[in-house]
C-alpha cells in the first residue's frame, strides 16, 4: 500500500478542497439552514485546511501526519 500512496498528492487535494470550499457559493437559503450550511463550510474548510497543512513521515507501516497547531513563530515572539 505504501507503494501506491503519493501523500504529497493527497495533501495537495486536501489545499485544493481547503480552497474550493472557501470559493463556495452561498446557496439560496435562510435562517437556519443558512446557519448549517455557513458552519459546514467552516467545518469543512479547517478539516481540509489542517490535513493540508500537514507533514508526513511514513514509519514503520504507519503513515504519520504532523500538523503544528501553534501559533505563528513571529505571534508567540510577540505574545
Amino acid at each position: 500500500m505504501a507503494d501506491e500512496l503519493d501523500v504529497d498528492a493527497m495533501i495537495a487535494r486536501f489545499r485544493e478542497r481547503a480552497a474550493a470550499v472557501q470559493g463556495r457559493p452561498l446557496p439560496p437559503v435562510a435562517g437556519p439552514e443558512r446557519e448549517r450550511f455557513m458552519q459546514h463550510a467552516q467545518d469543512d474548510f479547517q478539516d481540509f485546511a489542517i490535513i493540508g497543512d500537514a507533514s508526513w513521515t511514513f514509519d514503520d507501516g504507519v503513515l504519520v501526519l504532523t500538523v503544528d497547531l501553534r501559533p505563528p513563530v513571529e505571534d508567540r515572539a510577540a505574545g
